[in-house]
């Protein structure tokens, strides 16, 4: 979406395209996918912004970030002039900061068509925290802001009627296909059986990564823990794991590790 922007003229005149996600390790790793497709290096063209790290430039034109961030700015520039279009990407996680950047968009948005249609004009019935923002963004040719709510699991409508009865876009989505295989009954410790399920692919399937989900961090370092200790009695000619976990509180290089692809003759958890 953010490259059909680019290539229909929204980066005329220097303003950038902004996309918001909800979390670091996604602002992250889909910047660096588009950065990819788009032929050129991070940080050029197309960047991104989380907290404690910044790879954009001045050229940078499609710029990923999370929603906190995107809050940050808007202390700094009422009317975030600078961005032409901003996307909000899974709109339907309903963060605390979500909830107020979609609130403070709506307001900018209509600050900055009265701002273009009017040339910084107060209307008759101004509301005061638009006035004060347009009287202090005078003299600064702003146009309207273009904004886009994505999601794949949203009640559109009431999005839509948020913002004035906006239009909604359905876009087909892929599924690739999937094999759902069931335990014949409900499983006591389910922390063991994943366990159990992990080695079992390990052992009797051909290459590929497993992705395991568990409920929280807790888990997940109990799960890691068990695992390293029953890898280490397995034949020396099996293949080696390589675990790599992954959670919110995890610092983001590490939470890299899960993205990387495992090294030669070993498989990822």
């Amino acid at each position: 979406m953010p490259q059909f922007l680019y290539d229909g003229g929204f980066c005329q005149d220097g303003k950038v395209i902004g996309i918001t996600q909800p979390r670091r390790v996604a602002a992250v790793t889909v910047a660096k996918r588009v950065a990819e497709e788009c032929n050129d290096q991070l940080g050029r063209k197309v960047g991104y912004s989380i907290r404690f790290d910044d790879s954009t430039s001045n050229a940078t034109r499609i710029k990923y970030m999370t929603d906190g961030l995107l809050l940050r700015e808007a202390l700094l520039d009422p009317l975030l002039s600078k961005y032409s279009v901003i996307v909000v990407d899974e709109a339907h996680e309903r963060t605390v900061h979500t909830d107020v950047l979609l609130g403070l968009l709506k307001k900018v948005q209509h600050s900055r068509c009265l701002h273009a249609n009017k040339n910084g004009k107060i209307s008759d019935r101004p509301d005061h925290s638009q006035s004060s923002t347009l009287k202090a963004c005078q003299g600064i040719k702003i146009a309207p802001l273009k904004l886009i709510i994505m999601s794949a699991s949203l009640d559109a409508k009431c999005f839509s009627d948020y913002f004035g009865g906006a239009k909604a876009v359905h876009i087909q989505g892929r599924q690739y296909p999937v094999d759902t295989l069931y335990t014949y009954q409900p499983e006591s410790d389910y922390l063991d059986a994943t366990l159990v399920t992990i080695f079992q692919i390990h052992l009797e399937e051909g290459p590929g990564d497993i992705l395991a989900f568990l409920t929280g961090q807790e888990e997940i370092e109990s799960l890691e823990r068990l695992i390293q200790e029953r890898a280490r009695q397995l034949p020396a000619d099996s293949s080696k794991i390589w675990i790599t976990p992954i959670y919110s509180s995890l610092p983001s290089e590490q939470q890299m590790n899960a993205f990387k692809p495992a090294p030669s003759g070993a498989r990822k958890v």
